[in-house]
């Protein structure tokens, strides 16, 4: 099956109730130890006077922020609903039927910097730390999650197609075989030009998603990818080389209007 891959929401909906997560519950319990690692360094920098220095943040996430002090307590939920924004609004978990439901379940993992890769069922805490953020002890979180996750998320990915949807920030904490993984770029015409689509493209990105999802048949290569992209938008596949991954460019009309999600 496709391995979807996104990245976190900046914002995240804290579950009202319900159990803390579970460690041994979470997809490559082998990350385990690194994950309290980092719970064990991000609580201590919550609670330090220069947390939101530490963590880039402003004072109106002062409640997210002290929310890190103890995560072990803290009520989780599925992933898909603890993570929000344009992308999972687009992608609309809570509108698929049971049958893509499961293939997200199965098929897409969220890069994360504080749980290294977790999948849409497991059950996470809402929490505050972006994969751009230096902690002490740890550095660079990209940087010191990559040899960790990079065997991990090699076995998970095997020969499959890898349909990377994530971001630059956090596409640096692991890099799939080349081989076999699709970046995903949208691009609008405007005034018969070509322009980069930036904040939205996390909208199309999670309509792309979806489709995958919901369409039924899997895809299996990059160019099954461009003939099932084709199904509702145009775009073009640029070839990868043996380091460079394939790019999957959807592009969108000059007359294309991003809508509310549902509509």
């Amino acid at each position: 099956m496709v391995l979807i891959l996104l990245p976190p929401s900046e914002g995240k909906q804290p579950a009202g109730h319900g159990a803390p997560f579970d460690a041994d519950s979470l997809q490559f319990p082998e990350l385990n130890a690194s994950r309290q690692q980092l719970l064990t360094v991000l609580s201590a920098v919550s609670g330090a006077d220069d947390a939101l220095e530490v963590l880039g943040v402003g004072k109106s996430l002062v409640a997210a922020v002290t929310r890190n002090i103890d995560l072990h307590t803290e009520p989780a939920a599925a992933a898909h609903t603890v993570y929000t924004g344009v992308l999972f609004e687009a992608l609309g978990y809570d509108r698929l039927d049971e049958a893509a439901r499961k293939r997200a379940d199965s098929s897409i993992l969220v890069i994360s910097a504080l749980w290294g890769a977790v999948g849409f069922a497991d059950r996470i805490p809402a929490y505050r730390l972006s994969m751009s953020v230096k902690l002490p002890e740890i550095g660079k979180l990209a940087s010191w999650w990559k040899p960790r996750l990079t065997p991990v998320l090699n076995a998970r990915a095997g020969d499959g197609l890898v349909v990377d949807c994530r971001s630059s920030t956090y596409a640096a904490a692991w890099a799939p075989p080349a081989e076999n993984t699709v970046s995903v770029a949208v691009f609008q015409l405007r005034s018969g030009k070509l322009k980069v689509v930036s904040h939205f493209a996390k909208h199309t990105r999670g309509e792309l998603a979806s489709h995958l999802l919901t369409r039924g048949a899997d895809v299996k290569s990059p160019e099954e990818l461009l003939a099932a992209a084709h199904e509702r938008w145009k775009a073009e596949l640029i070839p990868g080389t043996a380091r460079k991954a394939h790019q999957l460019n959807i592009i969108l009309p000059e007359d294309h209007a991003f809508k509310a999600v549902g509509n």
